[in-house]
């Protein structure tokens, strides 16, 4: 049995339905007319629809005959902005993460044509390279920007493009390697390689998903290889550890991440 069926409720798919419905029309339904998109009885529709507007989920109109999403689901959304729930939710996956990769890890979010950086854990360790918090890195010359262009639509992707702005120090990338960084982290599911901003740091940078599977915000470890007698966790495994952690906080439970083969 999937997943999905085991814990059926269904009556609160049904009011979850009509919520989802209303959402895709400001004028609202009539009665009928919910009835007829949701392939439902009207005695069912009837009765969620009168607990809906009694929690005040949904108005009413004078006239009695239609149907609209009032303001309450936008006031519950707003008394925990999204960005702070992801971070709430990110910080604790973070700290596991950085204390067994023993590496420091930071989140960052699309922000008018760039990357914003709105967590940040640093490494175990008595040094390490860290990110600023409320930093503003490059859309197209870092792996948390390449990782968020790429797990968009097309038409996304075009507009971040458009509405990106170099930063100081930006670094120009051809446009025929561009476009294979962001085929391949689309085959990959992850964007690793040396970073373009500091020697001998390579940067881990892996997405996590929406429930469209595109790129909400994308988790990125500048990973630092001790050369003293401390024998910490290889790249391969941090970029193991770091794939677990973006995994984790993903709201896509289809999404799949293609491990590299290892060698024989």
């Amino acid at each position: 049995m999937d997943d999905n069926d085991r814990y059926r409720a269904p009556a609160l798919d049904k009011g979850l339905d009509i919520l989802e419905l209303l959402a895709e029309y400001p004028d609202g339904l009539t009665r009928a007319e919910i009835v007829k998109a949701l392939g439902r009885g009207q005695s069912e529709i009837y009765r969620m629809l009168e607990r809906l507007v009694a929690r005040q989920y949904v108005t009413r109109s004078v006239g009695g005959d239609r149907h609209a999403l009032s303001l309450k689901l936008f006031a519950l959304a707003h008394r925990h902005p999204p960005v702070n729930r992801l971070v709430t939710q990110a910080l604790p996956v973070m700290d596991v993460y950085a204390r067994q990769a023993e590496q420091s890890c930071h989140l960052g979010m699309y922000d008018r044509g760039n990357v914003l950086i709105v967590a940040q854990v640093p490494g175990p360790g008595e040094w390490g390279l860290s990110i600023r918090l409320g930093a503003r890195v490059g859309l197209v010359d870092t792996g948390s920007g390449h990782v968020l262009l790429a797990c968009q639509t097309e038409e996304r992707r075009t507009q971040m493009l458009d509405e990106h702005v170099a930063v100081v120090g930006e670094v120009k990338i051809p446009e025929d390697e561009f476009a294979q960084t962001l085929a391949s982290i689309r085959e990959l599911g992850y964007k690793q390689r040396e970073s373009l901003q500091s020697f001998g740091v390579v940067d881990i940078s892996c997405p996590i998903f929406d429930p469209q599977g595109y790129a909400l915000a994308v988790l990125t470890s500048p990973y630092i290889r001790r050369i003293d007698r401390h024998a910490g966790p290889s790249l391969d495994e941090a970029r193991e550890l770091l794939i677990e952690a973006a995994r984790s906080l993903s709201l896509n439970a289809k999404v799949e991440i293609e491990q590299p083969e290892q060698p024989e």
